[in-house]
């Protein structure tokens, strides 16, 4: 709703401009964000009470949903804190150790690798120093990353959320089930309601400079910042006169490729058994994937189900069965 009443449509509005916005937040506007806040912060806790409900009922899922030893991955303001927009990149092994100390994100060529593979359209990114050889350098990013590697949120209701949130760690260590981004997911959506609720209280939002003269200053630029799914990753090199040269793009759901192979593997693992592949296997495999939020086209949650198509394959290299759902 935010988006639409800046950009005048909720999806892929023409708000931002290079130099700034479009046009300024108008004084009716800014009020009718600060009208809808009470019900969106009353639909965040139901969802976090629903959430919590469903969490002994599904324990079994929430060790087997990806729950494994790897790095995380995310920003963090100067002071440890949740970040979204600006900060330094920290990197954080499993048992809460950091790997990674607070790096300039421009530097993130430094730390990370990709890979390819002859059987993925998509990158493997992968922390060089640990190397990309038997999942050494597999890291996540989004939500439950973004919570394990901060040391606080910021905020009154997100940072007692984010008390309990890890408590599901083992001895005080970072969270590892996949399972949890969702829990991750509502903490944040809850810290996002205060910030907006702060920044509403700001007097110079509606003032009206809001774009400068834009032009080239540099011939690279990088760009970082956490969207909801993860760390993005933006490398843009061009021309005296600002056309692109080379662009490069590293997104989350490329960061997040080798766990969710891994979360794959383990929900296979865990309940695939004798020959076949079931209907509760399908919508168990779907889930362990829709954790990670990946792409549009599977992470929109429409009417119907995510396509999938599995196969079960033997040691021989046969097929055992085949699960096709359009």
């Amino acid at each position: 709703e935010v988006i639409r009443i800046l950009g005048g449509r909720s999806v892929h509005p023409a708000w931002t401009v290079p130099g700034g916005v479009r046009e300024p937040l108008a004084p009716e506007d800014r009020d009718q964000i600060k009208r809808g806040l009470p019900e969106a912060f009353d639909i965040v806790d139901l969802a976090l009470d629903l959430l919590k409900d469903a969490f002994d009922e599904n324990s079994a899922e929430a060790q087997s949903y990806g729950n494994f030893p790897s790095l995380f991955m995310g920003l963090v303001t100067p002071e440890g804190g949740l970040e979204h927009y600006d900060g330094l990149l920290r990197i954080m092994d499993s048992d809460g150790h950091q790997v990674q100390d607070d790096l300039p994100p421009e530097r993130f060529r430094e730390v990370i690798g990709e890979a390819v593979e002859p059987w993925s359209y998509l990158k493997f990114p992968y922390y060089k120093p640990y190397g990309y050889e038997d999942y050494k350098g597999m890291y996540r990013v989004g939500p439950l990353a973004r919570l394990n590697v901060c040391d606080f949120a910021g905020t009154p209701l997100a940072d007692r959320e984010l008390r309990q949130f890890r408590r599901l760690g083992e001895r005080g260590k970072p969270v590892t089930g996949s399972f949890h981004y969702h829990y991750a997911r509502l903490i944040e959506v809850l810290f996002a309601l205060e910030k907006i609720e702060e920044v509403l209280a700001d007097p110079n939002l509606t003032d009206e400079h809001v774009r400068s003269n834009a032009s080239v200053n540099q011939m690279i630029g990088v760009g970082v910042s956490e969207a909801p799914r993860g760390t993005l990753f933006h490398e843009y090199h061009v021309n005296e006169d600002g056309i692109l040269q080379k662009v490069n793009l590293i997104i989350a759901t490329g960061q997040n490729n080798m766990a969710m192979n891994r979360t794959v593997q383990q929900i296979a693992q865990t309940y695939v058994n004798g020959g076949g592949l079931s209907e509760g296997v399908l919508n168990r495999i779907e889930h362990g994937i829709r954790v990670f939020d990946p792409c549009l086209s599977c992470s929109t949650h429409a009417v119907g189900q995510m396509p999938l198509h599995i196969q079960l394959i033997g040691p021989d290299g046969h097929v055992v069965d085949e699960r096709i759902r359009d």
